[in-house]
């Protein structure tokens, strides 16, 4: 079944969040997110949520047990202003 994970935060270095998420997007060990999403909130600027879509929960497990998945979430926690907010979702219906 697969699973999405949700990050939402907020942060006031806007080019900066893009320039690692685009790094990031490009560096991508295999076993990654099969899409993976950055967005910007139009009504509130600097509130930012990423989706990465995965295959399975134990793909997207292993995927954040790996140390460059740590780095890159550091260096976003950083970024961020206060905690980022984790939602954990299993798919329940998907279509297309």
């Amino acid at each position: 079944m697969s699973f999405v994970q949700v990050i939402e935060y907020e942060s006031d270095q806007r080019d900066k969040v893009r320039e690692l998420s685009e790094q990031w997007a490009q560096e991508q060990p295999d076993g990654g997110p099969s899409r993976f999403v950055m967005a910007e909130d139009r009504e509130r600027p600097g509130h930012f949520v990423m989706v990465a879509e995965f295959d399975s929960y134990e793909q997207a497990m292993a995927h954040s047990g790996r140390p460059e998945t740590g780095e890159y979430a550091e260096r976003m926690r950083k970024l961020a202003k206060g905690t980022p907010r984790y939602v954990n979702l299993e798919v329940a219906h998907e279509e297309g």
